[in-house]
């Protein structure tokens, strides 16, 4: 449990997690520990494996472990640890504003929300996953949608995702000075909008930049979708409630940052 889930991981968890329910009334079955099942979870979204094979050393049993997934998904829990660890990594100056990228990825889907057919695989059902990264790879904002949505669509939202993160001098900060995107983002009114938000636009021009020149700056956040391929819940989607995938794709991004922390 230790391994999964590190002392430092846990009392950042323990300031985002609900309190457990009371019961006044006694009885009922005995409560596992907060911390037990955050390390089943923590292994179904890195092993890939499905909430019945979870394996009993770990103390709660798959349907246990999902219920408490579904009430931390609920109460946002993942996306206020993802915050939460942003916020040491810019309080220790690791967070690099100076050029981010944005960028997505595909995977098949089963069923459910915000799926849809993707016109890279032959127009089978999938998502897709979207990612704005600082200057060295570091997960800053993250969405998902079906897998016919065009990626020009999500810069918008995705910018205004960024949450406002600490910084090791001065007030909190959530714009990058430079915002890296390849040709599928090749539109004015997205470095018109870039613009008036103060963020100097680095798009790729259709039938102008080749993708050399843009992998200069660009390679940073293929690098974190690597990253992100390790966690093997997010190989296919399983889930049908967009709600839980994203939870899934929160949990790999903090996981990825953690990592940066735990240096």
């Amino acid at each position: 449990m230790e391994r999964l889930v590190p002392d430092e991981l846990w009392e950042l968890f323990e300031r985002v997690v609900p309190p457990a329910p009371s019961r006044p009334q006694g009885g009922g079955r005995r409560r596992y520990g907060d911390r037990e099942v955050l390390a089943a979870i923590i292994f179904v979204a890195t092993s890939g494996c499905t909430w019945r094979q979870l394996p009993p050393s770990f103390g709660p049993s798959g349907p246990t472990a999902h219920r408490r997934f579904t009430e931390w998904t609920k109460a946002r829990v993942w996306a206020k640890l993802h915050r939460l660890v942003l916020d040491e990594l810019g309080r220790r100056g690791d967070l690099d504003w100076s050029r981010c990228a944005i960028d997505s990825v595909n995977m098949r889907a089963l069923k459910g929300d915000l799926t849809g057919p993707n016109p890279v695989d032959r127009g089978k059902k999938g998502s897709k996953i979207h990612l704005i990264t600082e200057r060295t790879g570091l997960p800053l904002s993250i969405g998902i949608s079906g897998a016919n949505l065009h990626d020009s669509q999500a810069l918008e939202p995705l910018v205004r995702g960024i949450p406002p993160i600490r910084s090791r001098r001065g007030p909190r900060r959530r714009r990058p000075a430079k915002l890296h995107a390849d040709k599928g983002y090749d539109y004015d009114h997205l470095r018109r909008w870039l613009r008036q938000r103060g963020i100097t636009h680095r798009i790729a021009r259709k039938g102008i930049e080749s993708s050399k020149r843009l992998g200069r700056h660009r390679w940073t956040i293929e690098r974190t979708m690597a990253w992100l391929a390790g966690c093997r819940r997010l190989h296919r989607r399983y889930e049908r409630k967009a709600d839980h995938f994203l939870a899934f794709t929160s949990i790999a991004c903090t996981l990825i940052c953690y990592r940066r922390l735990a240096k």
